[in-house]
């Protein structure tokens, strides 16, 4: 059965993807450079054209703008022999990824080469696969901040001649100044040079556009280090006092269960801290935050962009009428606004078959639409009652906090039908 991101074929290969290093024909294989020699068409970067012009022997045609063109470029040359040349490993952040959404595997043939981080690798003597590996090219370089933890090392391939200035001032801003910082440029030729600094202090001029940073992690006082579990402190967020607390938090995102590539619409997301955490618990979850204040909307942003998950999508907008046709979800947090007329209907009718829907209520308006969607649909409620130990006097007391009810559901497979 085919799929999008699989396509069934089974035609004979007319497509080469290509990997090639700074190193140029000298690092390909007979089979690659046969290949290269064969193709009618040639696609690639002008750097990748350049390496390989001894072999090429076909029509050159350089990547468009949109990258889209160029797909559709290749996907029309389709049963004649055609070579798309790639930055070393095609299908480790490359066009080979690309490619293979629209063409079948038994259409194509790779030849792959040492990935950028291989050869970062091999030049620091790091085991890769104890290793963290994060593309920053074309990316936010706050996409680094969940890796930043003491002792970790990390090799992030950035975009451009910037891109180590960049990080450096990241790692300095946010506490990690002392982290070693290894810029390596331009790895496997001529170009190649490898150069040591210390975040705070980086000072490096003229960095190649093609480079790959080694940072050795160092946490000085004050690093805001983003633990593995959900519940972080609630200071780390920027706030106005409309924020999951940090205990409820954790129950909360414990019961929405979060699975690899799912998405989650968080209603009512104040600080955003619920779709911010149920990101940071993998890289290919996603969330939209759904926000009627515009202040509120600007601050998750803000939040996003430094707890390292700058993907989070923001929607400004009271729901329901701010849900139309956004993607349905996988999950649904309901933690505001959830006792308006119309959310709670529309958050149902919205979420897929099998998803889980969890609510907050801390006023009696709230915890009453819970207990009737609890009486009609089912689930679980639970009552969610915390004390903090604090000062009375000379001597320390318990000062309770506002109790939550917590209802939580998950959509029937098949639909549900109204009662009569």
């Amino acid at each position: 059965m085919s799929t999008p991101d699989q396509p069934l074929s089974t035609a004979a290969p007319w497509l080469s993807i290509v990997g090639i290093g700074e190193d140029g024909l000298a690092g390909l294989g007979d089979e690659a450079k046969a290949a290269i020699g064969c193709a009618e068409i040639v696609f690639g970067g002008a750097r990748h054209l350049e390496l390989a012009d001894a072999a090429i022997c076909g029509v050159r045609h350089g990547w468009l703008s949109p990258f889209e063109r160029s797909v559709e470029a290749v996907l029309a040359a389709r049963g004649r022999p055609v070579v798309v040349l790639a930055s070393g490993d095609p299908f480790f952040y490359g066009v080979g990824v690309t490619l293979s959404r629209r063409i079948a595997r038994a259409e194509m043939r790779v030849f792959p080469a040492p990935s950028a981080f291989s050869l970062a690798a091999s030049r620091m003597g790091w085991a890769l696969q104890d290793t963290v590996c994060v593309s920053l090219h074309g990316r936010p370089v706050d996409l680094i901040r969940p890796h930043l933890h003491p002792g970790c090392r990390i090799l992030a391939l950035t975009s451009d001649s910037d891109g180590p200035a960049a990080l450096a001032a990241l790692l300095a801003e946010s506490g990690f100044g002392g982290s070693a910082l290894t810029v390596l440029e331009a790895l496997g030729g001529a170009r190649e040079r490898v150069s040591h600094h210390q975040a705070e202090q980086f000072a490096l001029d003229g960095a190649d556009m093609l480079n790959v940073c080694a940072v050795e992690v160092v946490a000085g006082d004050g690093a805001q280090v983003l633990a593995c579990t959900p519940g972080l402190d609630d200071g780390l967020f920027e706030h106005d006092g409309q924020i999951t607390k940090r205990e409820v938090r954790a129950l909360t995102l414990s019961a929405l269960a979060p699975r690899r590539g799912e998405l989650l619409w968080d209603i009512g997301a104040g600080s955003g801290s619920i779709g911010i955490e149920w990101m940071l618990a993998d890289p290919s979850l996603r969330a939209i935050a759904i926000e009627g204040h515009a202040e509120r909307a600007a601050r998750i942003r803000r939040n996003a962009g430094r707890f390292g998950v700058p993907g989070l999508a923001v929607v400004e907008g009271a729901a329901p009428e701010a849900l139309a046709g956004l993607a349905a979800p996988d999950a649904i947090f309901i933690g505001g606004g959830g006792s308006e007329a119309g959310v709670m209907p529309a958050a149902i009718d919205g979420l897929k078959p099998g998803g889980r829907l969890v609510a907050n209520a801390v006023t009696t308006e709230m915890e009453a639409v819970l207990l009737a969607q609890h009486a009609r649909l089912g689930g679980s409620l639970i009552r969610i009652d915390i004390a903090r130990a604090s000062p009375v006097g000379q001597m320390t007391g318990w000062r309770p906090a506002m109790p939550v009810t917590q209802w939580t559901w998950a959509k029937p497979a098949q639909p549900i039908e109204d009662e009569e």
